[in-house]
């Protein structure tokens, strides 16, 4: 399947996506299109799935009728995705045409202060 980051997905995701194409939107030009235009490029395009760390996606875009599926993360940065990566490649591998999920992917617990 073709998969389509955006800016937000870390790339280092992209190689546990085995048996997937995957390109950045900044490397099909798209860098600096909105995410309705951008959807509309990659669903034209033949992508079949978007990720993204965007969690306001599904509030700011109209997505009924689309044909492409969306997979949001709950968290972009690396150290925490990876720890993810089981259930970030399940979503993507189970993605239906026009699906939204999120993939929860909590912060860690702050440790409490404690002066000695």
């Amino acid at each position: 399947m073709r998969v389509l980051f955006d800016k937000s997905a870390p790339y280092g995701l992209a190689p546990h996506l085995e048996g997937h194409a995957v390109s950045t939107a900044e490397q099909c030009g798209w860098g600096r299109l909105e995410n309705g235009d951008l959807l509309t490029a990659a669903e034209q395009s033949g992508y079949k799935l978007f990720l993204t760390a965007d969690k306001n996606l599904r509030y700011q875009q109209h997505l009924a009728g689309r044909k492409i599926s969306i997979v949001v993360l709950g968290q972009s940065p690396w150290p925490l995705v990876r720890q993810h990566i089981g259930a970030i490649v399940a979503a993507v591998n189970t993605a239906k045409p026009g699906s939204f999920v999120e993939v929860e992917i909590p912060l860690p617990a702050k440790k409490p202060f404690v002066r000695s």
